[in-house]
């Protein structure tokens, strides 16, 4: 927006109203503040279910359902139809969304159904979001993904297949990296961030009385990381506008790590078997 986008943004149909209500009373004002001193202005807003990919896909329980009544067109393959018709070409399209039912459960825990449900919509809604915009987006576009570190290492907590969904993600930036760039000209790439207390990772694990998993997860990487410094959400957005600019032109299939450098770490230097060493 500082350099002049024009930004539009989908977002889940259930919450649509909610998120026009809360950008008409400012509620994201502080976050939306340009170098100059004015907001950034989201343009449009558009009802996207990214677990859909065409009108064929929904079935009748959501086309039924009251937190959908009013709403239609929020299918992928209808909202880069409308975006292309109301903008045009894009150069960049953002994947910011997951979501894993059953999350809190140990993958040994998890069902079909639940795993399936994080794939579909933490993974394939990125290919799919690149099958339907990647034909409106200009050459040297970039496609860029949120993953998380738990795609390749351990994270207790971090369950209900969204471990193995973040893990697809990363592995599908190769492929479309390849892919779309053969087609298009357009670049594929993710952000692996460190951990940040938003609103989604704050849902995980809330228990009365207790740390929630976000909190435990900044606070080990605080005693952890190579950088013993916060992670603000201004630095995984600085990193973001680098792969999306011309300075990036020839990054792509890349996960770069946004993460004080946690990712670098094989030993938890806080452990109490490295009490005596860290002395």
């Amino acid at each position: 927006a500082d350099a002049g986008a024009t930004i539009i943004v989908g977002t889940w149909p259930p919450v649509l109203k909610i998120f026009q209500a809360g950008l008409k009373k400012g509620s994201f004002d502080s976050d939306s503040e340009l170098s100059d001193g004015s907001k950034m202005v989201i343009e449009k807003v558009y009802p996207l279910d990214a677990v859909f990919d065409s009108p064929d896909d929904v079935p009748d329980e959501i086309k039924n359902n009251k937190r959908y009544s009013g709403l239609d067109g929020y299918t992928i393959e209808e909202v880069a139809k409308a975006v292309e018709a109301d903008y045009g070409k894009i150069d960049i399209l953002v994947h910011s969304l997951a979501n894993g039912p059953e999350v809190t459960k140990p993958l040994l825990e998890t069902s079909r159904k639940g795993y399936l449900a994080a794939s579909s919509a933490s993974a394939y809604s990125a290919v799919s979001l690149l099958q339907k915009f990647g034909p409106i987006m200009n050459e040297g576009g970039n496609m860029l993904s949120l993953t998380y570190i738990a795609s390749e290492k351990v994270i207790p907590g971090y369950g209900g297949g969204m471990s193995s969904a973040k893990a697809q993600l990363e592995s599908d930036t190769r492929t479309l990296a390849y892919e779309a760039g053969r087609k298009w000209g357009v670049r594929v790439n993710t952000i692996s961030a460190g951990p940040l207390k938003s609103r989604a990772a704050s849902a995980i694990g809330k228990e009365p009385g207790q740390k929630t998993f976000i909190e435990y997860a900044i606070d080990y990487s605080k005693a952890n990381a190579p950088l013993a410094q916060d992670l603000y959400n201004d630095d995984v957005g600085n990193a973001g506008m680098f792969l999306s600019s011309p300075l990036a032109r020839t990054v792509t299939g890349v996960t770069l790590y946004v993460d004080n450098g946690l990712h670098a770490m094989g030993m938890a230097i806080d452990s109490e078997s490295m009490s005596d060493r860290n002395q």
